[in-house]
């Protein structure tokens, strides 16, 4: 007989054994010597020994029978052991551990390669086999167990709503947001929750796209940063919605229909030094008559008249006051103008480096400014200062710096605020019952280096500031971070909300940090409710600086766990073992490691547990809201030799007039700032890395906890895995008892039970969503959502122009 039908496929078995061979060969040396360099760090052997024990398995396959296949068992074998030691029945965890070998291992069971061992050396084929699908199996089964469980998952129900707590949260003036938002956050307050009740945890998924407008508007015009983003929550006042794009116009719509009334786009002055090129919000003021029909269709459209007015930040360092009737500038206000120049009196002008990227605070009478600084350009930026002007007349009335902060009288003309200063980039809160506007502060540039800090700074960094209505002195301050080196800025408007302690209704301010702590204090006094403990801290500051012995600690705090080796992670055991290689090299001992010039891991990150987006709050339920994140990121010191060398741009040079970042110009360091991620891009530590959670605002106790979002719209391919993912601008709350969110990185927004937290309706949105929803009542009766998706330019979110309205069908 003719044996050439048969040699054929022998000798492709053979092919095939001896390539698999010299790629368990070469996986074997990799996992060795890597692992030999991490034995050498004081980290795990088990990749030393699973390299050793891959190496043999080849050249025993190479050999052939049926001990490569025994000792490639025994791999997997251990490999399962140690995964299960390490991280237990976790899905992620084990699979970056033992995907690889898994994969393999089901090639190693082909025909073919069994065919081609048994031709070299048919010894103990079959039952070598059946011990690698032995341990094949094992895995699996381990596998299938931890896709059941989820061992960071906290479950519960949300405490009931307190009926004597109902109503106490309704700040003077305008009542509490329901038919209309009036401020950025809904009202003064900064609760984020709405009173209307018609979209319930059983209609919710019935909700469908009632209309959808594009304000034409998006980022990669000449001079846009890295950052051009559109974080935009709208107003709606009577029957328009008002709102503003990343390049500064301001649109009118018609809250029921989304069709556009009136925009307004102002001349900016270019070039502009931007860090950030956003617009959060404008600020609504009702005029001395609070006329009902102010922002109405049918209202004046006389720019003589403006009694009502939105106030409009720009980016060149100005506001705007417009008719909201009309769209027109104000001319009464500013001394004729219709806007007031936000450089006046401020030291080292530079255009674009300074400016209210948040919408300002309204009072019966004030409007009261803050700015964001560039961070970690220079030591010379311009003054934080926090001013107060007439809201009729635009008029300065008083002015907070820190560095001078018992003068509060408007500014001498030929003077300067202090340069340098701590500023607040965020959203105030104001509760003008107790005459206080509450403000969250920045830091001092630089961020991670602090050793020539003024005593304001090192007063009023990283804190929330109850500053007196009347005078614009201070009244109290609460520091969140000593000495802050992390860029742990005070991001997030405070919440403000009279919570039912005991048998005493005490009005509470909480105050979300980056750090992930929830600090509930009393708005009277800033005294805790919840209590606050100093913890020790890490020391060894660079040279130079100081690290301040303790940190302050919130009982109602999502601060993430502490890493370990063991959380590293990856795609594959390779690139976790890099991870595991690089924790190892970085300076690490926990929450407020110092920045190092050998480099230090932070976690969590200066992306933060939470951000500007802030959290929501029930009055009525006397709970919490929150989006908790967690990425680490590494902070490198450079030092500097001069004050104009470029250290840390290398080819990312900025164009034109944008300000090269992280170099510090004029401290002792520049400082190289990124995530902490794998040779493929994916985060170091193992996910979860975004959750959704309830907590009890009086106890401090966290109702439920569950991961949120997808990483379909962050991986290479579509895969919508539920790894629980960052969200980046904040949530809502109904007195529906439903909760909304469209912030996360995948490109969804989120309809939850406040209840329980399920998720309950989901829809796919255009482009990232990185904004703070809202809801009203349109003149139909409807309640609607309303959700603005443009994407963000540093998270790599698609962009767009998209201002889309949700409601339940029409009856």
């Amino acid at each position: 007989m003719n044996p050439r039908p048969s040699a054929e496929p022998a000798r492709s078995a053979s092919v095939l054994l001896a390539a698999m061979a010299v790629l368990i060969g070469l996986a074997g040396v990799a996992l060795a010597v890597a692992g030999a360099w991490l034995i050498a760090l004081g980290g795990s052997w088990y990749y030393l020994v699973a390299g050793l024990g891959l190496a043999a398995a080849a050249l025993l396959l190479r050999r052939g029978g049926g001990a490569g296949l025994m000792v490639y068992a025994a791999v997997v074998l251990l490999t399962l052991a140690w995964a299960l030691w390490e991280v237990g029945l976790d899905w992620w965890p084990m699979a970056a551990r033992g995907d690889v070998f898994f994969v393999i291992g089901l090639l190693l069971l082909t025909p073919w390669v069994a065919r081609a061992l048994a031709l070299r050396n048919a010894a103990g084929v079959g039952s070598a086999r059946t011990v690698l699908g032995v341990a094949l199996a094992a895995f699996l089964v381990a596998a299938v167990f931890s896709w059941m469980r989820d061992p960071r998952r906290i479950e519960g129900i949300s405490p009931p709503g307190d009926a004597t707590a109902a109503t106490a949260s309704a700040p003077a003036g305008p009542t509490a947001a329901a038919d209309e938002w009036t401020a950025y956050g809904g009202t003064g307050f900064g609760q984020r929750y709405s009173a209307l009740d018609q979209i319930t945890p059983q209609n919710v998924s019935q909700l469908e796209e009632a209309w959808h407008f594009r304000t034409g508007d998006v980022r990669g015009q000449p001079g846009d940063p890295e950052e051009t983003t559109f974080e935009v929550t709208p107003l709606k006042i009577g029957g328009r919605l008002f709102l503003c794009t990343p390049h500064q116009s301001v649109i009118a719509l018609d809250a029921t229909t989304g069709q556009q009334v009136w925009r307004y786009t102002p001349q900016i002055a270019r070039p502009l030094a931007l860090q950030h090129l956003t617009c959060r919000g404008l600020s609504y003021y009702p005029g001395a008559a609070a006329a009902p029909s102010a922002g109405s269709a049918s209202a004046s459209a006389s720019p003589a008249a403006c009694d009502a007015k939105l106030f409009m930040p720009t980016a060149d360092g100005r506001v705007i006051a417009l008719d909201p009737a009309s769209g027109q500038p104000c001319p009464a206000f500013g001394g004729g103008a219709g806007q007031i120049d936000l450089w006046k009196n401020m030291p080292n002008v530079k255009a674009g480096s300074y400016y209210s990227t948040s919408p300002p605070v309204v009072t019966r009478s004030l409007l009261i400014v803050g700015g964001t600084v560039l961070d970690n350009v220079s030591t010379k930026e311009t003054s934080g200062v926090i001013r107060a002007f007439d809201a009729n007349t635009g008029a300065l009335v008083w002015n907070w710096d820190s560095g001078n902060p018992e003068d509060t009288a408007p500014i001498a003309a030929d003077r300067t605020y202090t340069a340098n200063s701590p500023n607040s980039w965020s959203i105030s809160s104001v509760d003008e019952a107790l005459g206080l506007v509450y403000v969250p502060m920045g830091n001092q540039p630089p961020d991670q280096w602090g050793g020539a800090r003024s005593e304001g700074a090192k007063k009023y960094s990283s804190a929330v500031v109850a500053l007196d209505l009347a005078s614009g002195r201070v009244r109290w301050s609460f520091q969140t971070v000593h000495h802050d080196l992390w860029d742990y800025d005070v991001p997030a408007q405070p919440s403000l909300v009279d919570l039912r302690v005991g048998s005493e209704t005490v009005p509470a301010l909480v105050q979300p940090t980056k750090q992930g702590e929830l600090f509930v204090l009393d708005r009277r006094n800033g005294k805790p409710i919840l209590p606050v403990n100093e913890r020790a801290a890490p020391q060894g500051a660079a040279a130079g600086d100081v690290t301040a012995p303790t940190q302050p600690s919130s009982a109602l705090s999502f601060d993430p766990p502490a890493l370990k080796p063991s959380d590293m992670w990856g795609a594959t055991v390779f690139d976790q073992l890099a991870c595991r290689i690089a924790f190892h090299r970085l300076r690490y001992e926990g929450r407020f490691t110092p920045p190092s010039t050998e480099g230090s891991l932070i976690h969590p990150g200066n992306f933060g547990v939470f951000n500007w987006g802030g959290v929501a709050v029930d009055p009525r339920r006397q709970i919490v809201f929150a989006t908790p994140a967690s990425l680490a990121f590494v902070s490198r010191l450079v030092p500097r030799a001069d004050a104009t060398s470029l250290y840390v741009q290398g080819k990312e040079r900025p164009n034109d007039s944008l300000p090269a970042l992280n170099e510090n110009f004029g401290a002792p360091f520049a400082v190289k700032l990124s995530a902490f991620t794998s040779v493929l891009g994916l985060p170091c530590q193992a996910p979860p890395w975004g959750y959704v959670a309830a907590a009890d605002l009086r106890t401090g106790r966290v109702a439920w906890m569950h991961k949120n979002g997808t990483v379909r719209d962050s991986s290479p391919l579509p895969l919508p895995f539920a790894m629980g993912v960052p969200n980046l601008g904040g949530p809502i709350m109904t007195a529906g008892g439903v909760a909304f969110l469209s912030g996360t990185l995948d490109q969804f927004v989120r309809g939850y039970d406040v209840n329980d937290g399920r998720e309950l309706w989901r829809s796919r949105l255009p482009a990232g969503g990185q904004a703070t929803p809202m809801t009203y009542r349109g003149a139909d009766g409807r309640q609607y959502l309303l959700v603005v998706a443009g994407g963000h330019g540093s998270l790599g979110t698609r962009t767009g122009d998209h201002v889309i309205a949700y409601a339940l069908p029409r009856r």
